[in-house]
This record gives C-alpha cells, sequence and structure tokens, in this order.
C-alpha cells in the first residue's frame, strides 16, 4: 500500500504541473488515499451519481495490462471545464466543447500517472487513445467489465483533490488491473522501494 501511495503522489505532482502549465494558472492535486478494492464491493465505493469517466486502456509492455479510468462528479466537470474555456454558468448541460476539454483533462491526468509508473519501474506504459462516457458511476464501470476480454479481481483507487484559485474538485484516479498486473507492479515497487533503502 505505501509503494502505491508513492506512485499516486508522483503521478499527481506530474498532472498538477501539466494542469497548471495548460490552464496557466496554480493547480495543486493531492492523493489523500488509496485504496484497494474487491471487485464485488466495488458498489460500495462508487456512486450512481451521473459522472464524467474517461477511459483508457494501459498499454505497452505488460501485455493486457488493463484500465486507468479519470471520474469526476459532473458538477465538479463542469466546474473544470468552465475553468478550461473562462466560462462560469455551473447550471448547464454538457455540450461538445466540455467533452473534448475532458478528453484532453483526463489525457493529461492518466498520461502524467502513466508516465510516473513507467520512469519509477523502467517500463513503457502508455495510455490508448480516451473513451468519454457519462453515465451513473456504476452503471458505467459495470458496463465497462462486461466487455473486457480479461480478468479483473480488484480495483485501485487513487482519491484526488485538485485546488486552484477559485474552488476544489473532486475525481478518482481508478486503476482497473488485470489480475496478474497488480502483482507485477507491486513486485517491481517493492524491489525499488528495498533498493532505496540499502
Amino acid at each position: 500500500m505505501d509503494a502505491l501511495g508513492e506512485l499516486g503522489n508522483i503521478g499527481a505532482s506530474h498532472a498538477a504541473t501539466t494542469l497548471s502549465q495548460m490552464l496557466m494558472g496554480q493547480i495543486e492535486m493531492t492523493v489523500p488515499a488509496v485504496e484497494i478494492v474487491d471487485l464485488a464491493d466495488i458498489y460500495k465505493h462508487v456512486s450512481d451519481e451521473t459522472a464524467a469517466l474517461v477511459i483508457f486502456q494501459m498499454q505497452g509492455e505488460i501485455d493486457q495490462a488493463g484500465y486507468v479510468i479519470f471520474m469526476m462528479p459532473l458538477s465538479s466537470s463542469i466546474r473544470m471545464t468552465n475553468t478550461m474555456l473562462g466560462m462560469t454558468d455551473e447550471d448547464r448541460e454538457i455540450n461538445e466543447m466540455d467533452e473534448s476539454a475532458l478528453n484532453e483533462i483526463g489525457n493529461i491526468m492518466v498520461s502524467a500517472f502513466l508516465d510516473a509508473t513507467a520512469e519509477l519501474l523502467g517500463i513503457v506504459m502508455l495510455p490508448s487513445p480516451p473513451v468519454l462516457v457519462i453515465d451513473m458511476g456504476h452503471a458505467a464501470i459495470q458496463q465497462l467489465l462486461a466487455e473486457v476480454a480479461f480478468d479483473v479481481n480488484e480495483v485501485v483507487f487513487f482519491h484526488t483533490t485538485l485546488v486552484c484559485d477559485q474552488y476544489s474538485i473532486n475525481g478518482d484516479l481508478l486503476m482497473l488491473p488485470e489480475m496478474n498486473t497488480l502483482s507485477k507492479i507491486l513486485e517491481m515497487m517493492d524491489k525499488l522501494l528495498e533498493s532505496h533503502l540499502t
């Protein structure tokens, strides 16, 4: 768990720096909690609140590694896209410009996370092109799991908070690793931490 926390903090730092540059304003991002949840209990951790999910397949040296999802409640999604698009109305429908902005935000977050993972572990991990889904969170993840062609037993939650000048934005980065992927990553992280302690 310590290794995953370290991974989350490094990924968050990379993502905050890139978002700050893109938005030309200071963005701070924290990973206050990391949780590993049994897939059977995911309904306890993902609400049926409408959310924006930007879904990526992890690609690179680990074959069929799994998925990474950046998920934000719809209210936070609109606040974030308002910041990008210079708008203020939070009581509105998602439009095509919002969708494009959300794909870009998700791409930045997940690319930074996978870059940090790849840099730490010395392996190649790349995101697929993003797929944006606006739906109830639990239903969207159940639909994704019904379509994947490999086994997923656990879900790793990196609960994130982004803070900019005006407000905070909540979101979660979810890793749905193929059954063997999580153990491979944890094994590599443990070796890395041990080498730093010796």
